[in-house]
């Protein structure tokens, strides 16, 4: 099996003859299958040991039925490109937003103040990332917050799990209508990576928040966006972006 960190051949021009739509269609199976193969990973939080004053941490919130093992490879690009610290959880199946945003605070309270926090969340971890920051106070901590596929406008695929945390995710949500409402409350920028081939946000422009920027990826998949290269691009620039540079003085002569 290829290491944890290792983005998937498939991703590269092995595929290139395939035609477009059947191309995401493998593209889509192949990452829901790695998606699989790393859940077992990562059950318990995983926060840094030690911080220093000027780090930047990327908090990573993963979807639904899932866990932070399937942001293995996007972690090891954050890590080597961004020197960010990474810190991630995972949250029980069922749980609904308010309470994963919770689960979210007291990750987040164990980061020092000084550190500068930017929040990642795929398909429910992005609703969590903007609960916390309208609704738990995180826009006092959090430097900014990146969604992947996230349905602040609800999925009609919710239904059949309205017994877990379907009700949340659905389009007549009571949830997503106050994040919506409350999305320019506080200033803290935000990122929607949006897939349009995405067959789990049903319609696929429900993936964009009220506020801030909007990156479309053509031919992408609901979990393509965890392993896609140029996912992983968008948001390891967006963390330089909005990274917290030290300064040192010039020494005087």
């Amino acid at each position: 099996m290829p290491p944890d960190d290792a983005i998937p051949p498939l991703y590269g021009s092995y595929v290139s003859y395939v035609p477009s739509t059947l191309r995401s269609r493998v593209n889509e199976t192949m990452a829901t299958l790695r998606e699989v193969a790393l859940m077992a990973r990562d059950i318990t939080p995983v926060v840094p040991a030690e911080f220093a004053a000027s780090d930047n941490v990327v908090v990573l919130i993963h979807g639904f039925f899932a866990s932070a093992g399937v942001f293995r490879p996007m972690r090891s690009h954050l890590v080597n490109d961004t020197n960010a610290k990474v810190a991630s959880f995972t949250h029980a199946p069922g749980a609904g937003i308010e309470r994963i945003a919770r689960s979210l605070a007291r990750i987040v309270a164990r980061i020092p103040s000084s550190c500068r926090v930017h929040l990642v969340g795929h398909s429910l971890g992005g609703l969590v990332a903007r609960w916390y920051v309208q609704e738990l106070g995180g826009h006092a901590r959090v430097a900014q917050t990146i969604s992947l596929g996230s349905p602040f406008g609800g999925t009609e695929r919710a239904r059949p799990f309205r017994f877990l945390v379907g009700a949340d995710l659905c389009r007549t949500s009571p949830v997503l209508a106050r994040l919506r409402a409350r999305a320019h409350e506080h200033d803290v920028p935000h990122m929607s990576v949006v897939a349009d081939a995405d067959s789990m946000v049903v319609p696929c422009e429900s993936a964009v928040f009220p506020r801030g920027d909007v990156v479309v990826l053509p031919g992408r998949g609901h979990n393509s966006l965890l392993f896609d290269p140029e996912s992983i691009t968008h948001v390891v620039e967006r963390i330089k972006k909005h990274a917290k540079h030290t300064t040192h003085a010039t020494p005087k002569t």
